[in-house]
């Protein structure tokens, strides 16, 4: 049994009322950024996470053409509702809704929103920035998609001399294996494992797990499943990177 149908797979507006279920079900606060045209940029907060526990951060949807990243993520979270009940956390689960309605990377006027999440007068980002500064985070979890993937890969933006890209790439590679190139956008890959230790320079603009660094978020894993593949297989994907990640981070 597929998981999503693919003629709703750019349905924002059932996503939305699914985490509006989930929301109730397990506690959690939704509340609305902004409006993006006639659409609500949500967000969810944990119990434990109003609380002022330190959080696990998600997100998807920031661009609208990558619709496996924002289903995989509700799948996650129906997965796992008692976690949710019992953890903390704070999730974007659609920055771009009106971009996942259209199957566009860009929102609804056009702008990218990965290269804008550091501009605090941005209708969308800078209503993020003012709903996650001065939040305690133990790491963040972004995820996405690459048109021109080739198998899953993730960025992972950590200061400490240990990387934890690789253990998590292991164990989600079952569902998608690694991308096998060595070169990704002109990023040195090892075995689906994008290193970074310092903040990227010479950005046109600033993406989200950046901004979350810079906001004492201390790991960043910017998650890509290639979208060319089968949709329900990158939904699959997307929760088993989630499920790694979580895993292997909390110990």
């Amino acid at each position: 049994m597929k998981l999503l149908p693919n003629h709703r797979a750019h349905d924002a507006q059932h996503l939305i009322q699914r985490w509006s279920v989930l929301a109730q079900q397990t506690g959690c606060l939704m509340d609305t950024l902004c409006m993006a045209d006639d659409l609500p940029v949500i967000i969810l907060e944990s119990a434990a996470a109003q609380q002022g526990r330190e959080a696990i951060y998600l997100s998807s949807g920031v661009h609208g053409d990558e619709a496996a990243a924002a289903w995989g993520l509700l799948t996650w979270a129906e997965k796992h509702a008692q976690e949710l009940r019992d953890g903390s956390f704070l999730i974007a689960p659609c920055i771009n809704p009106v971009g996942l309605m259209l199957n566009t990377r860009a929102d609804h006027r056009g702008i990218d929103l990965n290269r804008q999440f550091h501009d605090a007068q941005d209708l969308i980002c800078g209503a993020w920035q003012r709903w996650i500064t001065g939040r305690a985070m133990r790491f963040g979890l972004c995820l996405h998609e690459d048109y021109d993937g080739q198998g899953v890969y993730l960025y992972e933006l950590n200061h400490a001399s240990s990387t934890s890209g690789h253990e998590i790439i292991k164990r989600c590679g079952s569902v998608i294996p690694p991308d096998p190139r060595k070169d990704i956008d002109g990023q040195a890959s090892d075995n689906g494992v994008i290193r970074r230790r310092e903040l990227p320079k010479h950005l046109p603009g600033m993406p989200e797990a950046v901004e979350l660094n810079l906001r004492n978020c201390p790991l960043t894993l910017t998650f890509e499943t290639p979208s060319e593949f089968d949709l329900d297989t990158r939904v699959r994907s997307q929760v088993a990177f989630i499920e790694a990640a979580i895993s292997v981070l909390s110990v």
